[in-house]
């Protein structure tokens, strides 16, 4: 009985350890992460995300003379919505004009003051040339009747005579001046009336610009399409309570949609990589079924500042080569920017590949063993990157640490012929000049 209890916890221990084996086993299993190396077409890409745009669009712009009527500002109050489809002359928007008719206002004051001051200084100046002439009649009959007295005093003592003489001349002389004195006053005149008309005509001016722009401050469509807004230096769309300046007047587009680019920004460390005529795939969110080529066809030269970001940026614009009836301007796109395309490569997984001691290397299975296998690498993109030297297609790599992994075996890639030649040259130059 004794004998048949100890073979049965034998049985039992055995079992056990069998058990705890196998599980500990498949959790190893379990946690062990392989891929193989492949070989193929490898591409570099850059991703980004962008918008939608029409490649040419009819600006619809705010009143023109806005900077002529001395109005740097104006808020629109009006807008139809966004994406109408529109016809040649349609309503649009309208903009605020409390600000323009109170300078109205003033100006037709002004052009009222001008007017009365202009008659006022033609009455006045009616009045004061009467004055004058008359003067100068009564002056010429005091010279007619000097002369009477002249011509009556030759029978008179010499000093009457040159009494008489004496008198004719003064009046004369008043005379003559009394008539350069009504020459001064009628160019005076003239020169006051000219300024009070010169006044008036440039209130009249003013008065029938603000008036001429009055009527731009209900906007219509210069042609048929889509009405897209605007944005504005922050970003934002044009939306009612938005102001417009005379230096950024567009309210809205009208986007020709059989010709379409994406807007998008890519980063400066990858700029570098991006070219004209470089071939893209653009996605769009919207319908992220759909796909369509593209190619770079602009590259900023001057990078900017995101709002809300710290690194620069580059504006790159994507026209599609292909059109859709689903396409709208201001789309979030998606874009895969192919910058370099090598045919017959090998590559991992960049999760594969590490670090230490300026060495690149990566787990590499060698039957039941793993080593740590130095490898040159070359081109990355997103995921993967190229192997150069150190790998074979089909290589086995485990993604995950392994254990015991700086005790690892090392393998060093052999020297090239060239790179000891040159190491050899550069001790023989070391030593000479010695």
């Amino acid at each position: 009985m004794k004998k048949k209890f100890l073979i049965a916890a034998s049985v039992a221990v055995v079992l056990i350890g069998v058990v705890v084996y196998f599980t500990s086993n498949n959790s190893d299993t379990q946690s062990v992460i392989e891929v193989q190396v492949e070989r193929g077409e490898f591409k570099v890409i850059v991703t980004t995300s962008g918008e939608l745009q029409a490649e040419n669009s009819e600006r619809i712009l705010g009143p023109s003379s806005l900077r002529n009527i001395r109005v740097f500002q104006v808020k629109i109050t009006d807008l139809i919505a966004e994406g109408t489809v529109v016809d040649s002359g349609a309503y649009v928007a309208t903009l605020d004009r409390s600000e323009v008719t109170n300078k109205l206002k003033d100006i037709e004051l002004g052009v009222e003051q001008s007017e009365t001051a202009l008659k006022n200084a033609k009455l006045d100046t009616t009045l004061e040339l009467r004055n004058l002439r008359d003067q100068l009649i009564n002056l010429k009959y005091a010279v007619e009747e000097m002369e009477i007295t002249v011509e009556q005093s030759k029978f008179e003592p010499p000093a009457a005579q040159r009494q008489s003489k004496i008198n004719l001349e003064k009046s004369e002389r008043a005379y003559r001046q009394a008539i350069e004195n009504y020459d001064l006053k009628i160019e005076q005149a003239k020169a006051k009336i000219q300024g009070i008309v010169i006044e008036l005509t440039q209130e009249q001016s003013k008065r029938d610009d603000i008036v001429n722009v009055l009527d731009d401050f209900v906007i219509n469509a210069p042609k048929p399409g889509m009405v897209i807004y605007a944005k504005e230096w922050g970003g934002s769309k044009r939306k009612v309570g938005s102001n417009i300046s005379p230096w950024d007047l567009t309210v809205a587009t009208l986007p020709d949609l059989s010709s379409m680019v994406s807007k998008t920004y890519v980063n400066e460390i990858d700029i570098s990589k991006v070219k004209k005529e470089q071939k893209v795939i653009v996605g769009v969110d919207a319908f992220p079924e759909k796909k369509f080529k593209g190619e770079v066809i602009e590259i900023a030269n001057i990078g900017q500042q995101m709002p809300n970001g710290d690194a620069k940026v580059f504006e790159v614009v994507i026209k599609l080569i292909e059109s859709d009836s689903i396409l709208r301007p201001s789309m979030t796109t998606s874009n895969i920017i192919e910058t370099q395309i090598f045919e017959d490569v090998v590559f991992v997984p960049i999760e594969a590949v590490h670090n230490k001691d300026s060495m690149n290397f990566v787990y590499k299975s060698e039957g039941f063993d793993i080593v740590r296998q130095e490898v040159v690498l070359g081109e990355t993109n997103d995921n993967h990157v190229i192997i150069n030297q150190g790998l074979t297609e089909n290589d086995l790599l485990r993604l995950d640490l392994p254990d015991n992994a700086d005790g690892l075996r090392v393998v060093r890639l052999k020297k090239k012929q060239s790179e000891i030649e040159k190491e050899t040259n550069k001790l023989t130059e070391s030593n000479l000049s010695k």
